[in-house]
């Protein structure tokens, strides 16, 4: 069991991750590396819906179980928009696309919507953990 300032530094640098890592996947799309900036995009924020789930005492190791959590806690109830779940659900399948799908090619166009879609869903993250 963790307790609370363990928990409370973990989210913050879960957080942290999340941050660092939409750096991470801009140099990527500037550099022409798409696929691997759809991973980071999708990991981006992954690393900030564990914060959240973190901050709600939800933990799994499951990506699948950590956006089931998502989706009925925050979009079925209302608490955040349903296009949340839309662009975590989007970046996902890119991400499984991306990862291991043989000869997936991505248009910078779409990674460049898909990074910016990535900002937004973190901002929205710490917004929710400052309220």
């Amino acid at each position: 069991m963790m307790d609370e300032k363990d928990r409370d530094s973990l989210i913050a640098y879960r957080l942290q991750q999340a941050c660092d890592t939409i750096e991470l996947a801009k140099f990527l799309v500037s550099c022409e590396k798409l696929a691997i900036a759809v991973n980071r995009i999708y990991y981006g924020m992954y690393y900030a819906l564990t914060a959240l789930a973190l901050e709600n005492k939800f933990e799994t190791s499951k990506h699948g179980q950590l956006i089931g959590w998502f989706n009925k806690a925050y979009i079925a109830s209302k608490k955040i928009d349903s296009k949340y779940g839309k662009i975590l659900r989007n970046a996902f399948q890119n991400r499984t696309k991306g990862d291991c799908d043989a000869f997936v090619d991505f248009y910078k166009d779409d990674v460049e919507v898909m990074l910016s879609e990535m900002v937004i869903f973190i901002e929205e993250i710490k917004y929710i953990l400052n309220e």
